[in-house]
């Protein structure tokens, strides 16, 4: 089977048990789901549970999806539902979630630019850091829109699609998260 066959043959060949086409879904959107948790929880182990957890789901269920051409934004919706989850148990475990997720200076993009500069590659960690920080303080339902749109790109219907709600709810949302994050991340400018 061809890289070039779209997510809705692949679904539909999935939900008639065809695993060579499961896989190619698995390997199109597994680092993706994958982002997306991480982003979400903060910690590798999760993440990967989840990415796991979505994929399991996901070749169960197949069968089940009413439009096979919508498959990225139901794993995405997935997704989506398992870190929830793990944030609703991990809050009743008072965990702080700022402590909860992973290092990330010196991952940023063009960060590499700066690495014959200490001086410019401790600001770019830090900046990170206070990213990571500011993302870490958004309600999860303002941080999973605004990670959707600005890390997946995608659109206002997709994310809706997602996160179950309305285009309005997650322009509300995404609006309320850019200008927590551009409040946070003022000195950073």
């Amino acid at each position: 089977m061809t890289a070039d066959v779209d997510d809705g043959t692949l679904a539909i060949r999935a939900a008639d048990g065809d695993v060579a086409a499961f896989e190619m879904l698995l390997r199109r959107y597994s680092d993706r789901v994958f982002g997306l948790a991480l982003r979400m929880v903060g910690d590798r182990g999760e993440a990967e549970d989840i990415a796991q957890e979505v994929f399991v789901t996901a070749w169960r269920r197949m069968a089940e999806l009413a439009d096979p051409g919508a498959v990225r934004t139901w794993l995405f919706r997935i997704a989506h539902r398992q870190c929830l989850g793990v944030l609703r148990r991990r809050r009743d475990r008072r965990t702080d979630p700022v402590e909860a997720l992973p290092e990330t200076a010196g991952t940023a993009v063009g960060v590499g630019t700066a690495a014959g500069d200490p001086a410019r590659l401790a600001e770019a960690g830090a900046g990170v850091e206070a990213l990571r920080r500011a993302l870490a303080g958004l309600p999860p339902s303002q941080r999973a829109v605004w990670l959707l749109a600005e890390v997946d790109g995608l659109s206002y219907a997709e994310i809706a699609a997602v996160v179950g709600s309305s285009e309005q709810a997650v322009r509300g949302r995404l609006s309320r998260a850019r200008a927590r994050l551009a409040e946070v991340m003022r000195a950073w400018r």
